[in-house]
C-alpha cells in the first residue's frame, strides 16, 4: 500500500531538543496523515494529560499524495488533545504548506513540552533552530508572517502560526497557515499557545532526503488534475456558499442561535452575494479546481479569503446578519486573530441571544475581538458555549463541548446521529451524512437503519484525511482511483480508517467518554436505538467503549516507537 515516507521529528520546546525517529513500520500500517498522527497520539499522549499541560502533544502530518502534483492534495493534518472537547481531535487545512513540509524531509512533526519564552521553530532538511521571539507577543497571524518574511525570507506558505487567540488559550483557537487557511476545529491553536510556540516554518530543497520520495501512479494523477481544471462546477465560482439558498429553502439554515430554521436574508449572504465580491481566483497548492474565495469590498475597505458556507452561517444567519460584507469582516477578524469561525461565531451568537442583540454586526465583531484577547466578557466566551452557557442563560447547544456546524441535525437526522457519535462532537466533516441527505440518496427523516452507512462514511473520511485528499475532490478521486493510487483494495483503505476511528474512541474512553456523551441537546427520532445500532455495527460494547481485543487497540504500540 502506498504510504508516506520519512522520520518523525519530535521537538521538545522545554528542553530545546529535536529528535528524529524512524517510523517506517508505522507508516506502512497507517499510510500517513490522520491515521499516523492518531496512532502516535494514542501511544504518546498520556490518557490523563491536561490539554494545556506540557504532556499534551500536537502532530502535523502529511500523506503520500502530498508528493504529487495532483489536484485536491494541497492539504495537511493536525492532531492533538483538544482543549474544547477534552478528547482527541484531528483537523486539516489547505494552502501551500504541504510541499514545503515534504521538502524538509519528514513525515510527521511532533511538539511536546512547554517553553518559558515565546518561540519560532525553524525546520529545514538540515536541522532545527529555536528562535525566541518576544517581539511577536500579541501579534496577529499576518504580522507574524510578515516578520518571518522580513527576517527569514520565508512567506506564509512556509508557516504555521497562531494569533492572539492561541496565545490567550481561547479553547477554539486555530492554527493558521498561508494567513487564511485554518486547522480550525478543536482548539489546537491554544495547544501551541500553551507551549509558547508562536510559529513553525518548514523549508528544504527536497534533494537532501531522496529516501522520502513516493512514486504516485499516473494515471490517474494527471487525469484527476485535468478534470479538475476543466470542471464547470459552481463550487469553483462560489465555493461552499453555492448551496446556501438551497439549504435555507429546502432544509434548514440555523438562525438566531437556533431559534429559527430559516433565514429571511439568506440571499444577502449566499453564493451570489459572495461571488459578487470575489475579485480573483484562489486555490491550494497544485490544485486546478481553484474553489477558494478571495473577496473584497472597496467601499468598506475589507479584503479576506472567504467567507465559506460555515462562516456565512456562524456570523450571518446565526447572528441575524444579512450583509455579506459584515460576514467578510468577521471572517477576517477570525483569520487574523486565529480562531475557528464556527465555534467563534456560534459562541458570539449565544452572547447575542443573551443580550437580545441579534442583527447587531458591529457588536458581534467587537465581541469577537474581545474573545481573542480575553477582555471583559470575552474571557468568559473564550471558554466556548459548553462552559459559558450558564453564565449567559442560554441552552448548551453543543456535542462533546464542540459547537455545531451549519448542517442541522434537527432536519437531517442521519447527520444528527453522526454528530452524536462522532469522536470530536458536532463537526460536519467527520462523516458527511449531510451530503447524502441533501442529495436525496438517503432519506433525511429518521435515524434507524443508517448505522452501516454512517460507519462506512466515517471510515472513508478517516482515510481521506490520511491520504490526504480534499473533501471536495470526491467526484474526481473516486473509490476506483483511490485503489489505483494507493495500490490496495478499497476495503483495505477503509480498514485503515476503521482503525483510526477505534484508536480515537479508545483514547477518549480512557479519559472517561462513553455512551453518556453520545447524545444531542435536542430530540430526533429513535436516537438512543440508532446509537445502539451504531455500536453494534462497529463491534463496540453497549456503553460505547471499544473492546480491548479490537485489532487497533490490541496492536497499538507494536509499530509505534516510545520516546521515554
Amino acid at each position: 500500500m502506498l504510504h508516506a515516507k520519512g522520520p518523525l521529528l519530535t521537538v521538545d520546546v522545554g528542553e530545546r531538543t529535536a529528535t528524529e525517529t524512524e517510523i517506517d513500520d508505522l507508516l506502512a500500517e497507517t499510510v500517513g496523515g490522520r491515521a499516523t498522527a492518531t496512532a502516535l497520539a494514542h501511544e504518546r499522549i498520556p490518557f490523563d494529560a491536561e490539554p494545556f499541560g506540557p504532556a499534551n502533544r500536537a502532530y502535523l502530518s502529511t500523506g503520500p499524495l502530498q508528493q504529487s502534483q495532483m489536484s485536491f492534495t494541497g492539504r495537511m493534518n493536525m492532531t492533538g488533545l483538544s482543549p474544547l472537547t477534552e478528547g482527541l481531535v484531528s483537523t486539516n487545512a489547505g494552502g501551500y504548506l504541504s510541499r514545503n513540509f515534504v521538502e524538509a524531509g519528514i513525515s510527521v512533526f511532533e511538539v511536546v513540552g512547554e517553553s518559558d519564552e515565546l518561540l519560532a521553530i525553524h525546520v529545514t532538511d538540515s536541522g532545527v533552530e529555536f528562535e525566541e521571539v518576544p517581539e511577536l507577543e500579541g501579534a496577529t497571524v499576518p504580522e507574524t508572517s510578515d516578520y518571518m518574511a522580513d527576517h527569514h525570507d520565508l512567506g506564509p506558505e512556509h508557516c504555521i502560526a497562531i494569533g492572539p487567540a492561541g496565545e490567550n488559550l481561547v479553547r477554539f483557537a486555530s492554527v493558521m497557515t498561508f494567513d487564511s487557511r485554518a486547522f480550525g476545529r478543536g482548539g489546537l491553536g491554544a495547544v501551541l499557545g500553551s507551549k509558547n510556540v508562536k510559529c513553525v516554518t518548514f523549508e528544504g530543497d527536497g534533494d537532501a532526503a531522496p529516501e522520502v520520495d513516493v512514486e504516485i501512479p499516473n494515471p490517474p494523477e494527471m487525469d484527476i488534475h485535468r478534470e479538475a481544471a476543466t470542471s464547470d462546477d459552481r463550487m469553483r465560482r462560489q465555493g461552499t456558499t453555492g448551496g446556501t439558498e438551497f439549504i435555507n429553502d429546502n432544509f434548514s439554515l440555523p438562525t438566531r442561535y437556533f431559534e429559527e430554521y430559516e433565514f429571511e436574508d439568506a440571499d444577502g449572504i449566499g453564493g451570489n452575494a459572495v461571488e459578487e465580491k470575489k475579485y480573483k481566483k484562489g486555490a491550494c497548492s497544485a490544485c486546478a479546481y481553484a474553489c477558494k474565495l478571495p473577496t473584497r469590498d472597496e467601499e468598506r475597505g475589507v479584503e479576506t479569503e472567504g467567507p465559506e458556507f460555515e462562516t456565512v452561517y456562524a456570523f450571518g444567519s446565526m447572528h441575524g446578519v444579512g450583509d455579506i460584507v459584515d460576514v467578510m469582516q468577521a471572517n477576517e477578524l477570525c483569520d487574523n486573530y486565529g480562531m475557528d469561525t464556527i465555534s467563534a461565531g456560534v459562541t458570539v451568537a449565544a452572547y447575542l441571544a443573551s443580550e437580545d442583540e441579534f442583527g447587531n454586526a458591529e457588536l458581534a465583531q467587537e465581541i469577537t475581538e474581545k474573545i481573542a484577547r480575553r477582555e471583559g466578557v470575552g474571557d468568559t466566551l473564550a471558554e466556548g458555549v459548553a462552559r459559558c452557557h450558564d453564565d449567559l442563560g442560554v441552552e448548551n447547544l453543543t456535542v462533546k463541548g464542540m459547537e455545531f456546524a451549519a448542517h442541522d441535525g434537527r432536519v437531517l437526522h442521519g447527520q444528527g446521529l453522526s454528530y452524536a457519535v462522532a469522536n470530536r462532537g458536532a463537526d460536519h466533516m467527520y462523516a458527511g451524512m449531510l451530503s447524502l441527505e441533501y442529495a436525496g440518496e438517503l432519506d433525511p427523516e429518521g435515524t434507524l437503519g443508517k448505522a452501516d452507512v454512517l460507519v462506512d462514511q466515517e471510515n472513508h473520511n478517516a482515510f481521506r484525511d490520511t491520504g490526504i485528499v480534499c473533501a471536495f475532490g470526491g467526484d474526481y478521486v473516486t473509490e476506483e482511483r483511490l485503489e489505483t493510487l494507493f495500490d490496495a483494495d478499497y476495503e483495505d483503505l477503509l480498514a485503515v480508517g476503521k482503525r483510526t476511528i477505534e484508536r480515537e474512541r479508545h483514547f477518549n474512553n480512557q479519559r472517561g467518554l462513553d455512551s453518556a456523551d453520545d447524545v444531542l441537546p435536542y430530540e430526533i427520532p429513535d436516537l438512543e436505538e440508532a446509537v445502539a445500532e451504531y455500536y453494534e455495527a462497529r463491534g463496540w460494547n453497549d456503553d460505547g467503549t471499544v473492546p480491548e481485543t479490537t485489532d487497533a487497540v490490541a496492536s497499538s504500540g507494536t509499530a509505534v516507537p516510545s520516546d521515554d
